[in-house]
């Protein structure tokens, strides 16, 4: 029997799970978890080697994360909102589990994050490389200078860098978690995936954003025509924290599209 995810739940309503990105857990959603508890069943998934589940040690691979939470949606299926790493485990999981995936809501995240001659908007491979080196020395260090690159030229990004970094320090990753999830950001191509999934794709961007660049969403409305794609134009990589009531009223009209 597959195991589930480590989760938090709240609220009643149509399920909606929400996942986070690389390095952090599923505390970076509790502003936007309270909002939508209001109207929706909200689970808050805690990856793998990150939170609440940081004693797993590992992440483990984009099939066995789908499959994993997969396992911890309900039968009658969820809205999955993948944030950066995320996203990936999102589009797989509704790859693989057609029938738990209602729909996804890609939020500052790419079925690419490494860029291609195909691809431009994207990150430099040497960026990533850089990260996964810098782990091996001191991965605190890395994963602080990876927070501040979120927050790159967002009013207010001070506060918000400290805010995320209580966070981090609150339940820290562990280390080979953190390289198994730079190397699913460095490997992973799921673009034939998204052009083919049956259920609606939606995507929330930051105009700031320098890790998915918002400029990428002109070619992932290539890739799926009619992709329902937005910009926040002063947000960041973490829009969310950035720019929460915003944030959650746009996710709110994509989930009930």
């Amino acid at each position: 029997m597959t195991k589930s995810l480590e989760t938090v739940s709240r609220g009643t309503g149509p399920a909606v799970a929400l996942i986070h990105g690389w390095g952090l857990s599923a505390g970076v959603w509790e502003e936007t978890a309270a909002d939508l508890a209001r109207d929706f069943r909200v689970d808050c998934v805690d990856l793998p080697g990150h939170g609440r589940a940081a004693r797993e040690g590992r992440l483990g691979d984009l099939d066995t994360l789908a499959d994993r939470l997969a396992a911890t949606l309900p039968p009658q299926g969820a809205a999955l909102v993948g944030w950066s790493l995320g996203g990936l485990v999102a589009l797989q999981t509704a790859v693989r589990h057609p029938d738990r995936v209602r729909r996804v809501v890609l939020v500052a995240a790419t079925p690419r994050f490494v860029q291609a001659p195909d691809w431009p908007h994207a990150m430099r491979r040497p960026v990533l490389d850089a990260f996964a080196q810098g782990l091996a020395r001191d991965f605190r260090a890395t994963l602080n200078r990876f927070l501040a690159l979120q927050f790159h030229g967002v009013e207010g990004a001070p506060a918000a860098v400290r805010a995320l970094r209580a966070r981090l320090a609150a339940a820290p990753p562990a280390p080979a978690a953190l390289e198994e999830g730079l190397a699913l950001l460095r490997e992973s191509d799921l673009r034939a995936a998204l052009a083919g999934l049956a259920c609606p794709v939606h995507a929330l961007l930051g105009g700031y954003d320098t890790l998915v660049p918002a400029a990428v969403g002109a070619e992932l409305k290539v890739l799926r025509p009619g992709m329902d794609v937005r910009v926040m134009p002063r947000a960041g990589h973490a829009p969310f924290l950035s720019h929460g009531e915003r944030f959650a009223s746009e996710l709110r009209s994509l989930l009930h599209d």
